[in-house]
């Protein structure tokens, strides 16, 4: 027996025929972890002038995350907030808030979907921008959330002396977060079967 659907427009798709595509798509769905770790290993070796490369910046927020004691979801997101240099140059926060969110909370969500503009605060007035945009959301409930990240973790994420922790050591929380979705339209196609 073929385990494909048998249809080629999507319309055309029985309730077997799209058994088998939430069978498949749950399997791949599994695997999400693999391919996010397998895109963040594309920043190794990308400098983009800095005086460490994205993944060692990377591995070096989420370490000093994980040192001041923040939760595995916060340290996982401190992992990925710069996942979307490589395809977003020009918007990589929302790339990252794109794979995140169906997987964090509201607020984790909000922090790396908007630090950089919070980010802009220590270098946009070198480059003829206002380094005070991010005071467009002074009033949000995540605001100062948003600078604590910032100044802690991701700014202070460049230093080529720091001894960050091995990618290796974020794999298990990363496996962890990525498990279940907590928000998303096909949930209940990822959800295990009871």
């Amino acid at each position: 027996m073929n385990d494909r659907a048998q249809f080629s427009h999507m319309q055309d798709g029985s309730a077997e025929d799209w058994a088998v595509i939430a069978q498949d798509f749950a399997a791949y769905a599994a695997q999400l972890p693999e391919r996010i770790l397998s895109h963040l290993k594309l920043l190794n070796g990308d400098f983009g002038g800095f005086p460490v490369d994205r993944l060692t910046h990377s591995r070096q927020t989420a370490t000093r995350a994980y040192q001041d004691g923040r939760d595995e979801e916060y340290v996982v997101c401190a992992l990925l907030h710069d996942i979307g240099d490589t395809l977003g140059s020009y918007n990589h926060p929302d790339i990252a808030a794109a794979i995140l969110k169906p997987f964090v909370s509201a607020e984790n969500l909000w922090i790396v979907e908007k630090h950089g503009i919070f980010q802009g605060y220590y270098f946009f007035h070198h480059l003829g921008m206002d380094r005070y945009l991010r005071e467009q959301f002074k009033d949000h409930p995540h605001y100062q959330a948003t600078i604590d990240f910032c100044a802690k973790y991701d700014a202070a994420a460049f230093d080529p002396t720091f001894d960050s922790l091995p990618l290796s050591f974020f794999e298990p929380m990363l496996r962890r977060v990525f498990a279940q979705p907590k928000n998303s339209i096909y949930q209940a196609v990822t959800e295990p079967s009871r």
